[in-house]
């Protein structure tokens, strides 16, 4: 199938690009990576009067600390994150880059633009809500920073205003000790998540001083399991804590039977893979 006709500009500036939005407003569509956005221009699930490509945008590509939290840029790719070598203190978005998709689509795919994106199977969106992320969108009334619990408002749909786009995400510089994994059940290298469970731990010695706890493609949007945080935080990794933690994330996520798999199986993957990751760190009998 054929994209409908659309009209294409590539500004040189973050004004010329805000500009391009203010007057063509809903009708616009960012173009970054463009790995979730041309298959639906293809299959006309989106037909945008025009494409505002920001790739010839300056700065844009970066991911480095800045003002006390790891900065991630809208251009950022998904393989700069995953060869980078200053994850150290977010071993989880370390874990998670190398399995997001597959290499053709790491190359040009952009995390700011997955979780704009809000694809329930989308793996970046519970990685942030694990790592208590935020983005940061400017727009016609300036800079704002959205917590990532807020930003996806529903299966497809994200909190950007009119005019608005999102040039960053920023994470915390964890104060303890990190740890983190990405799990992530595929039917095939490349596929979206039959489930998927993202963990990331602040320890003290054998206590646990802030968790987080997020589910990919079990549910309508990507879920926080404030339950499974609110066990972990504050006592040692023991086997019922744990246990605990594993039971409440899968209570919590909200499948459906589809082709890849049964509610009751998905279910089950999540709390095998909750106590996987916990049972991986350091701390943990």
């Amino acid at each position: 199938m054929y994209p409908a006709r659309f009209r294409y500009e590539a500004p040189e500036s973050l004004g010329g690009a805000l500009e391009l939005l203010r007057t063509y407003g809903e009708e616009a569509k960012v173009l970054a990576g463009g790995q979730s956005l041309i298959p639906m221009v293809k299959l006309r699930f989106a037909t945008p009067e025009l494409l505002v490509d920001i790739n010839g945008l300056p700065d844009l590509g970066y991911h480095e600390v800045r003002d006390g939290a790891l900065e991630v840029g809208a251009l950022c790719r998904h393989v700069d994150l995953e060869y980078s070598t200053g994850l150290d203190r977010w071993p989880l978005m370390a874990s998670a880059a190398p399995l997001i998709a597959d290499p053709i689509v790491r190359n040009r795919g952009t995390l700011v633009g997955s979780v704009c994106h809000a694809d329930p199977q989308g793996d970046w969106a519970s990685v942030m809500l694990a790592l208590n992320g935020s983005i940061v969108a400017t727009g016609p009334n300036g800079r704002r920073v959205v917590p990532a619990g807020e930003f996806v408002t529903g299966p497809f749909q994200n909190a950007l205003l009119p005019g608005e786009i999102a040039i960053a995400a920023r994470i915390p510089v964890p104060t303890g000790t990190p740890f983190g994994r990405y799990l992530k059940l595929e039917r095939r290298v490349g596929d979206f998540a039959t489930a998927g469970v993202a963990v990331a731990l602040e320890l003290a010695g054998r206590t646990v001083l802030t968790a987080g706890v997020a589910l990919t493609g079990v549910g309508a949007n990507n879920i926080k399991v404030v339950a499974a945080e609110q066990v972990l935080a504050g006592s040692a990794l023991e086997p019922e804590v744990v246990e605990e933690a594993a039971r409440l994330a899968a209570e919590a996520a909200q499948p459906r039977t589809d082709h890849r798999g049964s509610a009751d199986y998905k279910r089950h993957v999540v709390r095998t893979f909750v106590t996987r990751a916990l049972e991986l760190t350091p701390v943990a009998v």
